[in-house]
């Protein structure tokens, strides 16, 4: 597998345990702002805001929207007349205060570079939340390149996001490149959209589905590197 020069990395669920900081942020702010924030609250968030964001990756919403759209519907379940926009933006910033890796992920791409490979993260994440727990967990010192959706100006699973993500890292030959992600719908689907290869990270053992065809599949870390690493 030495033809890779250049990795692509998804940053929630693939590298960050996205599930414990949603969580933690989520009750801070609604606790301040004195609303319900038990399991049951959580998950109703967490329903609406996966539905929005298959929602985003199938067109049919932006980004910008549906950040302010989930707390819309929160707030309207919970009958609250609080901001949405007050409570999504101080989310974000609580987001990227929770950086929480998951075990194992700082010394997988510790062991990419060493194999001389070049990284790069390319997340759909919000800014602020992104830039936050990459620098707070370490990845920086890792990771040199964070390619985040908002500031390229497209999205996963859009083939823009994946032009624009390689003319920053100056990458002309695709055949070079692999995207490792867990998401069939952003990661992978993107990925056959742009003309490159990809490895779905699926440590569940979910069975694949929908239209994304992954070049690879690896349950584990491990599995990635015996791809990527030989």
């Amino acid at each position: 597998m030495n033809q890779y020069k250049v990795v692509l990395l998804d940053a929630d669920m693939t590298l960050l345990d996205f599930h414990r900081s949603e969580r933690e942020a989520l009750s801070k702010v609604l606790a301040a702002h004195g609303l319900p924030c038990g399991g049951g609250v959580i998950a109703a968030y967490s329903e609406i805001n996966d539905g929005l964001w298959k929602a985003m990756a199938r067109g049919e919403t932006t980004q910008s929207a549906l950040v302010v759209e989930r707390f819309a519907r929160l707030v309207k379940l919970l009958g609250s007349s609080e901001d949405p926009e007050v409570l999504n933006r101080e989310y974000e910033q609580g987001l990227g205060r929770e950086g929480h890796l998951l075990p194992g992920a700082l010394e997988f791409c510790q062991r990419l570079r060493d194999g001389g490979l070049e990284l790069a993260i390319a997340t759909n994440g919000l800014p602020a939340a992104q830039w936050g727990r990459y620098r707070g967990t370490g990845l920086d010192r890792v990771v040199p390149h964070l390619l985040v959706s908002v500031e390229l100006g497209a999205q996963k699973p859009q083939k823009e996001f994946f032009d624009r993500a390689l003319a920053a890292l100056g990458v002309s030959d695709r055949s070079t490149v692999v995207m490792v992600g867990d998401g069939l719908e952003t990661d992978i689907l993107g990925a056959n959209r742009a003309g490159i290869d990809s490895i779905w990270y699926d440590p569940a053992g979910k069975p694949l589905s929908g239209p994304a065809v992954p070049t690879f599949t690896a349950a584990s870390y491990d599995g990635i590197c015996a791809l990527l690493l030989g």
